[in-house]
């Protein structure tokens, strides 16, 4: 079998998907491909369709991973009670949601040696809502903070959070910036450093772009700070479970992963 995978959001330029699950693929001796398939919001429904025909299965990153759960046929139960997919699996041209990013963010915080009681989370979009499930499963008091406050208020509500102010993050045993704040600009930062905990953790889920101010500045406090390349690796190991049934060398992956940091560069 030759597997045709993707992913599917907008911009791409930046992202390591291909270069993990190429990885996993030539780690399993399988035949197949990883695309990147650059979709405008308003191509959405139509890619889709092309998914359905000719692809295996897919991730789904940002500004995708709510928007596109009309377009899909069923979805498994946590990502039902999430809200927001990354993963499609096609089982016979019909189309399944999952949501690794919260199992992945577990497992990356876990592998990290995290630990704590509360959470602040910056952000309320896909990503967020994902952590925030997976936060709140794992026994955590989670706290939210986001720019517009009525989307932060939903979040909250829809998962029994609390809505605070930035500056609570002082008293958080983690700190999770679940924005594109830094994406583009790394030195862009979603919260004053100033804010930053006394004693806890700070993850950035962005990666690839070398070190964003806030992990900059959490590390100058001798803070553990994490980027999202841990996550980025266990939610995509995950997928590729999903797609495939087969189990990948967790270190080749991660090991392709880190060279293409290094390299600076992305595979096409």
């Amino acid at each position: 079998m030759r597997y045709l995978l993707g992913l599917l959001g907008h911009p791409l330029d930046h992202s390591l998907s291909p270069v993990m699950h190429r990885a996993a693929l030539r780690a399993l001796g399988l035949e197949g491909d990883y695309r990147r398939l650059d979709t405008p919001s308003e191509q959405l429904a139509a890619r889709v369709e092309e998914v359905r025909t000719l692809y295996h299965g897919v991730n789904v990153t940002v500004p995708h991973k709510e928007a596109i759960l009309p377009w899909l046929d069923e979805l498994d139960p946590a990502a039902a009670a999430i809200g927001a997919v990354n993963t499609v699996v096609n089982d016979g041209g019909r189309l399944v949601g999952h949501n690794t990013d919260a199992p992945g963010f577990l497992r990356a915080l876990a592998e990290a040696g995290v630990r704590g009681e509360v959470a602040l989370l910056l952000g309320a979009g896909g990503a967020a809502r994902a952590i925030a499930f997976a936060l709140k499963e794992a026994g955590w008091e989670v706290w939210i903070h986001n720019r517009t406050r009525t989307r932060a208020l939903a979040l909250a509500e829809a998962f029994g959070l609390r809505v605070v102010d930035p500056a609570r993050a002082r008293e958080a045993d983690l700190v999770v910036n679940a924005t594109s704040v830094g994406l583009d600009d790394p030195d862009a930062t979603p919260i004053d450093p100033c804010h930053l905990p006394r004693g806890g953790a700070v993850v950035d889920i962005i990666y690839g772009v070398g070190e964003t101010r806030l992990l900059r500045a959490a590390r100058a406090r001798g803070l553990p700070a994490f980027d999202g390349l841990g996550m980025l690796l266990w939610q995509g190991l995950l997928a590729f479970e999903l797609w495939t049934g087969r189990k990948v060398p967790v270190e080749a992956v991660r090991r392709a992963l880190l060279q293409a940091v290094h390299r600076g560069g992305n595979e096409g």
